[in-house]
């Protein structure tokens, strides 16, 4: 009964703790924040500058005594006091539009895969945030409730999460992870790809911000309506600035290794999977997510690889934030998709 009215006098949040953008969910709000997982530190004071969009529009334009850190490095918390602190900062920016009178409770979206260390720096650095309870899900899983796929039911469901620093391959069933590969290589990958490939053959520098805007405007996996950008950066001959135009078949070649990688995981789950489960995920088709999903003919490439329906969830950038919030509506419904045993789970 305490604990019913406790929960009746907090916020419920859901934490998408990306190694690109942090989404946070408020329950009764929605999505409230979608911000970039960077924060700016004074290394002089050692005090917080900027996070998030402030902290962004820094990177490559800071003094050499602010430096913009990403703090959480291929889904996993490299830097922990600034993770910290930057929690602290989203959960006291989502309290502010509901003020309640106990600390949150809070899930937060972590990549398959992550060791029981790294769980238990999350949930660490979510209580010293300001947190009151802290559930910890997988992301694949968190994804997949978010789109709605039966999770519950003995049904093979598969996810494709393709994020900033990881891609999470899952296939689900009964509530549980039958099979799944968790892959250090997304977006970032991807931005990093665009800027070697400028370096090698154009002999220009660019940074990764505009590496990410390139990725965003020209980004395909097959080859389709013909685009084309303005590209402007340091020429590595001259030392001067340089603008030169590139096509999305530019930007096609430079990420295609990566592309491959991740479609040769997906080759790999499936081949690991049980054949009852197979045939469900061939007559329902696979489901892609997170903001690599938005990669045009990502989608068709992989169908063409590998003869089963692939489906782009709505709002893929979302789908893990909105799965978080589903748990959070009934915490005790969904105890079993929930990792690590840090806060005693609700029994109802």
């Amino acid at each position: 009964m305490f604990e019913d009215l406790v929960n009746k006098f907090s916020n419920n949040i859901g934490i998408d703790l990306g190694t690109a953008n942090t989404l946070v969910y408020l329950r009764g709000h929605g999505i409230v924040i979608n911000e970039p997982s960077i924060v700016a530190l004074n290394t002089k004071t050692g005090r917080i500058v900027a996070v998030g969009v402030a902290a962004k529009e820094m990177l490559g334009r800071t003094p050499t005594h602010i430096k913009a850190i990403h703090p959480v490095v291929d889904g996993v918390i490299s830097d922990f006091e600034v993770t910290e602190e930057m929690l602290a900062y989203l959960i006291t920016k989502a309290e502010k539009i509901s003020k309640k009178f106990f600390r949150p409770r809070v899930v937060v979206g972590v990549p398959s895969g992550i060791t029981n260390v790294e769980h238990r720096a999350v949930y660490d650095a979510a209580k010293s945030a300001g947190a009151r309870e802290v559930y910890i899900i997988e992301e694949p899983m968190a994804a997949a409730i978010g789109i709605r796929l039966p999770i519950k039911e003995p049904v093979g469901s598969m996810i494709i999460d393709i994020g900033g620093g990881t891609t999470d391959i899952a296939v689900i069933s009964l509530s549980g992870v039958v099979q799944a590969k968790s892959l250090k290589l997304a977006g970032d990958k991807m931005n990093n790809d665009i800027i070697f490939y400028l370096k090698n053959e154009f002999k220009l520098l660019v940074g990764e911000k505009t590496a990410e805007e390139i990725k965003l405007a020209l980004g395909s996996a097959g080859a389709g309506e013909k685009l084309e950008s303005k590209v402007k950066g340091r020429d590595m001959i001259t030392g001067l600035p340089r603008e030169i135009m590139i096509t999305d078949s530019d930007i096609r070649l430079a990420i295609a290794d990566s592309v491959t990688a991740i479609v040769d995981c997906i080759r790999e789950v499936l081949e690991t999977t049980p054949p009852e489960i197979m045939s469900d995920v061939m007559n329902r088709g696979m489901y892609l997510a997170g903001g690599g999903a938005m990669i045009r003919g990502l989608d068709k490439m992989i169908f063409e690889q590998f003869k089963i329906p692939v489906y782009v969830s709505d709002d893929p950038l979302s789908a893990v934030a909105r799965g978080c919030g589903i748990v959070l509506e009934d915490i005790s419904k969904y105890r079993e998709v929930l990792v690590g045993d840090h806060d005693t789970l609700p029994l109802r």
